[in-house]
């Protein structure tokens, strides 16, 4: 069967609702196993019916991933950790993080709701210690998938950066009713258009924090990872009025995918359009991803840096290091004839599926560096919206 069939009879099997028929097919395809008689994988269908936790990537798995060679052939159930991002997998069941490894000591951190025609969303919402009213930056934060708000909180550690800073940090939660794994549905067209769906959801709490606390309204950012960091390239395509900035860690290009067929593809070879904004530059953006990234390729984030320079004249600076006793990494900046540094690209190598310098009371995380968290919030402070842009 050529690949243009398996495609089709993928999303055949999508529409009609054998989601793991059609992640299987498609697997092989990837796998390079093309001939009819191929054996497909075996699927726990009773685990994943029955809600129980199947294999998924956590901290631990994480670091072991990026020290060791991946293993020849992977249990055939894997299938559920390789496409979390779906919302194919179960959750991930893990014990709250204690709230000292989510905010500092004394600090507030409140829970709201925010609803509209599309739905409603819960969110925690940082409040910094030295925040009395004045003007403020804010910091939106997308989850990945089987995460919550607390558990992002904590891997990240976005709260005590931003606490040395004075920023808001709010994080959006995903519900399980809107996505199983609780992904935020980045390959979705309805999912992927201002005012409408997800988007309009993540914009209007967005705005709601703005009208409650006191925000400058010039510096307001959005980043996430995996699924979250899909979503957060389809903030910056949508509300560029909205956002001076974005951060995708181990993310995809908005546009990458309009359905689980092109999904699928995207994540395990790539995906997107390289074109940028048709009215003018893209929002800076800042990459993280690892180049050994098994859930999400690292050519989505090379394809984000392309799609965000789009026609843009830039001049680039490369520059080389070492985490003492973790990863090496390159670091890549454009600048563009003004001097002012739009894009920046953090290729982590050795690094796998996780957020790079994170915690591990947190899920998903690399505690061996670099600081994603501190580089992002450094890079996001570095931007402010135009002059008549909100």
């Amino acid at each position: 069967m050529l690949n243009q069939d398996i495609i089709r009879e993928a999303t055949r099997l999508t529409r009609s609702g054998q989601l793991v028929e059609a992640t299987a097919l498609l697997q092989r395809m990837l796998r390079g196993e093309k001939e009819p008689g191929a054996t497909a994988p075996t699927v726990d269908h009773a685990a994943l019916a029955s809600g129980r936790e199947p294999p998924t990537i956590d901290a631990k798995a994480n670091a072991a991933e990026t020290r060791r060679p991946r293993r020849a052939a992977q249990p055939a159930v894997d299938i559920a950790k390789n496409l979390s991002g779906l919302g194919l997998g179960g959750a991930l069941r893990r014990a709250p993080p204690p709230m000292a490894d989510i905010v500092p000591d004394g600090v507030k951190f409140v829970e709201g709701v925010y609803a509209n025609g599309a739905g409603s969303r819960a969110y925690r919402l940082f409040i910094p210690s030295g925040y009395h009213g004045q003007p403020i930056p804010l910091v939106i934060m997308l989850h990945g998938c089987t995460q919550s708000p607390e558990d992002f909180a904590a891997g990240t550690r976005m709260n005590f950066i931003a606490e040395e800073q004075t920023c808001f940090v709010a994080y959006p939660a995903q519900r399980a009713d809107a996505n199983q794994a609780k992904c935020w549905n980045w390959f979705r067209p309805a999912d992927q258009q201002r005012d409408g769906g997800e988007p309009s959801l993540i914009a209007g709490i967005t705005r709601q924090i703005m009208c409650d606390y006191s925000v400058d309204s010039e510096r307001v950012y959005v980043a996430g990872l995996s699924a979250g960091a899909a979503a957060a390239a389809v903030m910056g395509s949508t509300y560029g009025d909205l956002y001076a900035a974005i951060g995708i860690h181990s993310g995809l290009a908005c546009g990458a995918a309009s359905d689980l067929s092109s999904a699928l593809i995207a994540m395990k070879q790539g995906g997107g359009s390289d074109e940028g904004p048709e009215d003018g530059p893209s929002i800076p953006t800042i990459v993280f991803h690892g180049d050994r990234d098994n859930t999400v390729h690292s050519k989505n984030g090379a394809r984000i840096v392309r799609q965000s320079v789009g026609g843009t004249s830039t001049t680039t600076k490369v520059h080389r290091g070492r985490v003492p006793g973790g990863h090496a990494y390159t670091r890549t900046v454009h600048t563009d004839v003004s001097g002012r540094s739009i894009l920046e690209h953090w290729e982590i190598h050795g690094a796998g599926h996780a957020w790079s310098g994170g915690s591990p009371a947190g899920s998903y995380t690399d505690p061996d560096g670099p600081d994603a968290t501190r580089e992002m919030l450094r890079f996001f402070l570095e931007h402010s919206l135009p002059q008549g842009r909100n």
